[in-house]
């Protein structure tokens, strides 16, 4: 199967979605709304992909499928990736490897040197991913939250 990575539009939003609800290890939450991710987008303009087939690639609104998404932004200093998914269809191929290339280059492009992500515990697959593609865990961090309109 072949096909393109382009940058990821609002019309996008629900076939992302649902490609993360079918997904294993994404934690999806309020914060994951369609008017949270327009807003994200907008503050992150042209860091986050989708892999659409070959012969979508110039659809005008949104895709008849997407075989992969990524999310990606930038502080001013460091990256963050959020959400790669790829399609169970189309794994094995090297999307989700493209994907993270692409956000990587234009992550550096914008003068990030460093990128960071989440995993969640529970997913021996996704870190074993991270691991193969080069990532390292960091024992010497930990992850704290705290819901700012408290």
């Amino acid at each position: 199967m072949t096909y393109q990575l382009r940058d990821f539009r609002i019309e996008d939003y629900e076939k992302a979605y649902e490609l993360w609800e079918s997904s294993e290890g994404i934690g999806l939450s309020a914060a994951d709304s369609r008017e949270n991710i327009a807003v994200f987008l907008e503050h992150n303009p042209g860091l986050s992909f989708v892999a659409v087939p070959a012969s979508a690639a110039g659809a005008g609104a949104g895709s008849p499928e997407l075989l992969g998404a990524v999310l990606a932004s930038c502080d001013g200093r460091r990256g963050f990736l959020y959400h790669l998914a790829v399609a169970r269809s189309a794994r094995g191929q090297g999307i989700g490897r493209a994907l993270v290339d692409r956000s990587l280059a234009a992550l550096a492009g914008a003068g990030v040197r460093k990128c960071h992500l989440f995993v969640a515990r529970d997913n021996p697959a996704g870190k074993r991913f991270w691991e193969k593609a080069g990532w390292e865990e960091r024992t010497t961090l930990f992850v704290m939250s705290h819901d700012v309109r408290a």
